[in-house]
């Protein structure tokens, strides 16, 4: 059995309410030895700590996501800074945080974005925690922005080759999601991502590569295709993927 972690995933969110404990049990049974578990907002910042008190094999990071800026203002997004700076210690990282270009096509909205972004980018700095990315169709313009950074994580990347390979010449992280299993595009970021640079994950429960719910158990999904893209052995993505997430997070 290949051990490895799910670098993503939102355990702490209702789609788990009912059935929490059993789903941990099937990724520990299937070989995922530890989870990243991303919080996003007030709600789940505090869900996920609380999680990673509960279970010493999942590790939390705190988030600020550009969804929750645009969709609920300054008031709330505030609110949620002074979260990140109060509980940095406790967390292994903070994020997921950034851009989304997406949903957000407005020029004065994305400004809006990235001005929170900035604020996110000096408490993960100040505090020398890796930031988790979220940068959805606006991976050039995250990238620009996080260049001074040591320690910097692509979640959920599906942006260019090229500017993948800008991420990864920098000394960044790039984290191939489930959506590997199905998409043409995905396969060739995951070709060209160096070993020593990639991760994996579900962000469950979005993004299964079966029918219905992700969980973090169908992460190793992932080994069988990035393998065959790269030419390479299963077990050398396994452990290559459980050494990068264990080094930029400090586990």
């Amino acid at each position: 059995m290949q051990e490895v972690i799910d670098s993503h995933c939102h355990l702490d969110f209702q789609k788990f309410n009912r059935d929490r404990e059993e789903v941990i049990e099937r990724a520990r049974n299937a070989g995922v030895v530890e989870m990243v578990n991303s919080g996003i907002d007030l709600k789940t910042n505090l869900s996920t700590l609380a999680l990673a008190k509960e279970y010493d094999f999942i590790h939390p990071t705190i988030g600020l996501s550009p969804l929750v800026v645009s969709h609920y203002g300054n008031e709330i997004a505030d609110e949620i800074l002074l979260q990140l700076e109060q509980d940095a210690a406790e967390s292994v990282g903070i994020g997921e945080a950034g851009l989304d270009y997406h949903y957000y096509k407005d020029s004065k909205e994305r400004e809006h974005q990235k001005e929170y972004f900035r604020k996110v980018i000096e408490i993960a700095d100040s505090y020398d925690k890796p930031l988790v990315i979220h940068g959805r169709e606006a991976e050039e313009d995250s990238f620009e922005m996080v260049r001074d950074l040591d320690k910097v994580i692509f979640h959920c990347y599906g942006g260019s080759v090229e500017t993948a390979n800008m991420i990864t010449d920098a000394g960044y992280y790039i984290s191939i999601p489930t959506i590997v299993c199905f998409s043409d595009h995905h396969r060739s970021i995951a070709e060209n991502v160096p070993l020593d640079r990639i991760l994996i994950e579900t962000d469950s429960p979005y993004l299964s590569p079966r029918k219905g719910r992700n969980e973090p158990a169908f992460v190793l999904d992932i080994l069988p295709v990035i393998a065959e893209a790269k030419g390479i052995e299963e077990g050398t993505i396994a452990k290559a993927t459980l050494k990068n997430t264990r080094s930029v997070f400090g586990l």
